[in-house]
């Protein structure tokens, strides 16, 4: 077979791209398909060849080869399958079609096809002193798991986002869109590959506006020309502010360039009146700006910014008869403690918000007060649920959370999800736009993203949901935080009242362009 094997070779290098193409020795001719054969990665795929002019092959040797013909696929020789010269890798996972033999159509049949299989195959069919080879392409797909896409925090002038999937085959192709549809163009892109051939991707985009709202990454698979997507909302707060400096001393220099263009025009005696005009200027200037500076304009500008993210604020409460018997509510309403009563039951240590949520958006922080190896559990639920029985947190139960259990961070979705957290979470913001299906988490003490659902199709009451175990406190806060370092408002100042414009008030519970909404109505429209 040596002298069979190089000849094959040689003739089977003008094939390369010719499926359909065939080598013989002129007593007849094998044709394998002209497309290539798509398979599922796992599933099943078979490999067609048929002799031309169409004879009886049950007499022949017919052998499949990948690469080398030394290197059986599968062979079948004296009427019988024979798997000695086999590739352990194809052991038990080939068999052959043998219904048409009789009519010179034979094919070898796949089963839990993996990534090793993607690529052509050649068919040889042998008969006494003649044989004559087919080319076929067997194309291996697989769809990985859906993209999973967290803020990592500000970078240069915007906030890095990153997508991360695997388990996909070929590599797949990765695209982020705004909530428009508009791609991004310019994003860092990386692979890898595992031992099963399967490949992971991990895609970084920087987003520079902050009125895109939510960012989504899609993941392609260019056979099946399938994908997976998944979005995330970007609060405005996470953004970089730009410098007041810029935009006071880009006023003060294009007012100096007007007043020089207009002193060019005049002349001497009318420029020097000018000139002098424009020095009172500049010392009025510098006098206003150095009051700004005092006054820390700073600050207002990070007001502004907070007062249009605010427009998702709630008021939540929590609902003491909701509250599982060894669970504490504060009178006020807006903490729950571990008070264990001594009274062991197999039930959810819970308690939910006191109003429920139909529509609209709403977002809400926690503070986190616990102890080494406590339990918690922050987010939402359906309204049907309750403290009584154990089942799995995750959607398909009526869950949205993001859990800490003895120090590791978790959630559930299909699986559960191991979370990796830069920094210990002791205050969590989590959002809700319930038209948008979209349930998200912010570690506040760093201003990072923690975890976002795939979009949801909500039905009826959400309720905020909070599950504790041990020396723990969740206390629910004013949404007056925020990453740690940045400016909050904490009330009105006499500062904004002298920046606001004439007639633009801070309207109660508008939670546009004011204050948050008041604790009457934790939804927002």
């Amino acid at each position: 077979m040596e002298v069979h094997d190089q000849e094959s070779q040689l003739l089977g290098d003008s094939c390369v791209s010719v499926l359909s193409c065939s080598i013989s020795t002129d007593e007849f001719l094998v044709m394998g398909p002209s497309k290539p054969i798509v398979a599922m990665l796992g599933g099943e795929a078979t490999l067609p060849c048929s002799l031309v002019p169409a004879m009886n092959a049950e007499d022949m040797e017919l052998r499949w080869f990948h690469t080398k013909f030394s290197e059986a696929v599968f062979i079948y020789r004296n009427h019988q399958e024979e798997y000695e010269e086999q590739m352990p890798h194809y052991a038990g996972r080939t068999s052959l079609v043998r219904d048409f033999l009789t009519i010179g159509e034979a094919a070898v049949h796949i089963q839990q096809v993996q990534a090793s299989d993607n690529g052509r195959y050649t068919c040889v069919f042998q008969k006494g002193g003649h044989y004559a080879e087919g080319i076929l392409e067997l194309q291996v797909a697989g769809l990985g798991s859906a993209p999973q896409v967290h803020i990592e925090g500000p970078e240069q002038d915007g906030v890095r986002v990153v997508c991360k999937a695997s388990g996909w085959f070929p590599k797949p192709q990765v695209q982020w869109t705004d909530l428009s549809g508009k791609k991004f163009l310019e994003f860092s892109e990386a692979h890898a590959q595992d031992a099963a051939g399967l490949f992971s991707v991990e895609a970084a985009l920087v987003v520079r506006d902050s009125s895109a709202g939510s960012v989504s990454c899609s993941v392609l698979n260019p056979i099946l020309g399938q994908e997976k997507a998944m979005a995330v909302s970007i609060p405005e707060p996470f953004f970089p502010q730009a410098s007041p400096w810029k935009a006071a001393f880009a006023g003060i220099l294009t007012v100096l360039g007007l007043l020089l263009f207009g002193a060019g025009c005049f002349t001497r005696r009318e420029h020097s009146a000018k000139l002098q005009e424009r020095q009172k200027q500049e010392k009025l200037g510098q006098g206003g700006l150095s009051r700004w500076c005092g006054c820390g304009l700073t600050r207002v500008c990070f007001l502004s910014a907070w007062r249009k993210a605010q427009l998702y604020d709630g008021s939540v409460t929590l609902n003491p008869d909701s509250a599982h018997v060894n669970l504490a509510v504060s009178p006020e309403k807006k903490s729950v403690t571990w008070n264990y009563t001594g009274v062991d039951l197999d039930d959810r240590y819970s308690v939910l918000g006191l109003e429920g949520i139909m529509s609209g958006r709403c977002y809400w922080e926690v503070e986190i007060r616990s102890g080494e190896g406590c339990n918690w559990a922050l987010g939402l639920c359906r309204d049907h649920m309750t403290s009584t029985g154990w089942t799995t947190q995750s959607p398909d139960e009526g869950f949205w959370v993001v859990e800490c259990y003895y120090n590791n961070y978790l959630a559930w979705t299909k699986s559960l999800q191991a979370l990796s957290l830069r920094k210990y979470p002791r205050r969590v913001g989590i959002f809700l736009d319930y038209s948008e299906g979209d349930v998200s988490f912010y570690n506040m003490t760093d201003g990072s993203h923690i975890f976002s659902f795939p979009p949801a199709s909500f039905s009826g009451t959400l309720y905020p949901y909070f599950m504790l175990e041990g020396y723990v406190t969740l206390s629910i806060c004013p949404t007056e935080g925020g990453p740690e370092g940045l400016p909050v408002p904490l009330s009105k100042s006499p500062l904004e009242e002298a920046v606001r414009p004439p007639g633009e008030g801070l309207s109660s519970g508008s939670g546009v362009d004011g204050a948050p909404p008041g604790a009457e109505s934790p939804l927002l429209p």
